[in-house]
């Protein structure tokens, strides 16, 4: 199914006396102070979004970038209001993930393969770069990850980035991983490699005060025709998942585990989700999905961790719901994108719904 304009708000036609319409006062955001976060589609399963990216320009207008399970991407020059298409012209319809360079907007990476692993979930061919703003695209390799759940681009150099590959998900596979170019795409290395052939990369965040410091999370999982697991083989068995950090800017990787890092869950984990705070580097936030699964902070940059929110909407499909999104001036504010929008905003401790279900 494939959608022509994508729109985010309802359009009124009003046909107004132009000396009235003159006289009335400007709009402004006091106008929908009271109006909550409320779901704007897709509807349909095939209308899933998988991805989104966003940028504040100098003219003061947010351009965003939309990818859609099996929809491409989209671009809105106007801050959502339209929408247009930009990747038809590409192999692939699947979008896993989008990346704004913070440096150099125009640069616009896209990985194809929806991470989000359902039954119905398609796949992409690798990874792909705009040096335009998204008009056009080159493809620049990763052809055989199959999905790509995460890109990160260096805040301090737009040719170092680094593109979280889970995998296949109905085999095994070598080419899982976390990948880095250190070249804008010309080549790529596997920096963080699973311990299985079931156990790929999902998520990387990279400390934006120093872009050395680095998490990723491993995952371990399958889908067969009969089950699906993320973690192990069962709930008390091992599992190759993990959290990671690099200090050197992912040459070097250590786990994170609860006899070296007190605090920190204890194993087996399924799928887990990072998120380094933008305005305060030692604040960083890691779902983990295991036998008690739960949300945990650390205050010294991963060295030390608390448990936090557990509740229903934290944890529930946690193989699925697996993004963290701290607002960038607030450490203590932070969403969780699940079947519900949820939200904190006293660090992680409790959340409320605020849009979806």
């Amino acid at each position: 199914m494939r959608f022509t304009h994508f729109c985010l708000t309802t359009l009124v036609c009003l046909i107004v006396d132009i000396s009235y319409a003159q006289e009335q006062p400007a709009f402004t955001s006091a106008t929908i102070s009271g109006l909550g976060a409320r779901n704007i589609g897709s509807a349909a399963m095939s209308g899933r979004i998988s991805a989104i990216a966003g940028t504040h320009e100098p003219s003061g207008k947010i351009t965003l970038f939309v990818g859609a399970a099996s929809g491409g991407v989209w671009k809105s020059d106007d801050g959502g209001t339209r929408y247009r298409p930009v990747f038809d012209e590409q192999n692939v319809q699947s979008i896993g993930a989008i990346a704004i360079d913070p440096t150099n907007t125009k640069n616009v990476w896209v990985g194809g393969g929806e991470s989000w692993t359902r039954n119905s979930v398609s796949i992409g061919d690798g990874i792909y770069k705009s040096t335009d703003g998204g008009e056009t695209w080159n493809h620049v390799g990763l052809e055989k990850s199959e999905r790509i759940a995460r890109i990160t681009v260096d805040p301090k150099s737009s040719d170092t980035v680094f593109a979280a590959v889970p995998g296949a998900l109905w085999s095994a596979s070598p080419d899982r991983g976390l990948y880095k170019t250190a070249d804008g795409g010309k080549t790529w290395k596997v920096v963080l490699k699973g311990a299985n052939l079931s156990t790929g990369c999902t998520d990387v965040a990279i400390d934006p005060a120093n872009p050395k410091t680095m998490f990723a999370c491993m995952w371990d999982f399958r889908r067969k025709g009969w089950e699906y697991r993320s973690g192990g083989d069962g709930p008390d068995k091992p599992s190759a998942s993990g959290l990671f950090r690099s200090d050197d800017g992912g040459e070097t990787w250590k786990e994170i585990t609860p006899d070296v890092n007190k605090g920190f869950p204890k194993k087996p984990y399924g799928r887990l989700a990072i998120a380094v705070a933008p305005s305060n580097s030692k604040r960083v936030y890691c779902f983990v999905e295991s036998p008690a699964s739960a949300l945990f902070v650390s205050d010294d940059g991963g060295t030390t961790w608390e448990q936090r929110d557990k509740s229903n909407w934290m944890v529930w499909r946690p193989f699925y719901f697996a993004r963290l999104v701290v607002d960038p001036k607030n450490p203590d504010r932070i969403f969780k994108p699940d079947g519900a929008l949820i939200l904190s905003e006293d660090g992680g401790k409790s959340f409320s719904v605020v849009g979806g279900f």
